[in-house]
């Protein structure tokens, strides 16, 4: 008996048990990739995307950012990481872009102006999005003066937000990739390009809903009926007490 578990305890291999096979580019088992849902090849657009990313959105396995970079032609959706911008491992590129009458900020403050307003004439156009939490995206506009100069723009037609497998704060809360879509869309005036960029996220839910995940309404939904489960907290009577969202919340 002792042999035998001797001989089981000898087999066992020194090297760690394999892993998922990963996708290379998406980065998420094969299993789930979501690859062949994105644009082929990717859209090739006039404006830029850069986005200004917590860290903490960084540990969330459904980011949605990563799909807007790979939907999209090289360099045109560039991401910086921080908690305040611009940063010493940024501020370089990222205050060439900020200095740049060309740049707009997605942000819904008093000062903003419709997006579907601006002269797209005038562009083409480089539009700067806060990702994170909303609660984030409020620390990091309030920590980075640089942003506070930037021609401040706000979406008027925002919809429902087709991440549906997370729960959003507001009806009119959008993922990352939600929002950049439509503001692309608007930007470029070709309203198909939203349908396009989203479709990864479109294929990320349909495999999570098959696989038991459940269909998430907005707290502002459950809360208009009668279905939250808790008590709703400070920070979020004072955001359902705002408008809409006009920022994204993924996160």
């Amino acid at each position: 008996m002792e042999d035998d578990a001797w001989l089981d305890l000898v087999g066992i291999s020194a090297d760690p048990p394999n892993r998922r096979d990963k996708c290379e580019k998406c980065k998420r088992p094969v299993v789930v990739c979501w690859c062949p849902a994105l644009p082929h090849p990717p859209e090739t657009v006039a404006s830029q995307i850069v986005i200004l990313q917590h860290p903490a959105e960084e540990k969330r396995s459904l980011r949605t950012a990563l799909m807007l970079q790979l939907g999209l032609e090289p360099g045109k959706c560039v991401v910086y990481k921080g908690k305040r911008f611009p940063n010493h491992r940024n501020h370089a590129d990222l205050q060439k872009i900020l200095d740049s009458p060309q740049t707009l900020l997605l942000y819904p403050s008093r000062d903003s102006v419709p997006l579907e307003e601006v002269d797209h004439s005038a562009g083409p156009y480089t539009l700067v999005l806060i990702d994170g939490t909303w609660p984030q995206a409020k620390a990091i506009y309030a920590s980075s003066p640089a942003l506070h100069r930037l021609r401040q723009v706000k979406l008027i037609a925002v919809g429902i937000s087709d991440y549906i497998i997370r729960t959003q704060p507001t009806e009119g809360c959008l993922s990352t990739l939600e929002t950049a879509a439509q503001c692309l869309a608007v930007l470029e005036s070709r309203p198909e390009l939203r349908q396009t960029l989203v479709r990864p996220l479109h294929t990320l839910c349909k495999y999570q809903l098959d696989n038991g995940a459940v269909e998430h309404q907005s707290k502002e939904f459950l809360l208009k009926n009668n279905q939250y489960p808790k008590p709703i907290g400070k920070r979020l009577s004072r955001l359902l007490r705002n408008t809409a969202c006009d920022g994204n919340e993924e996160t």
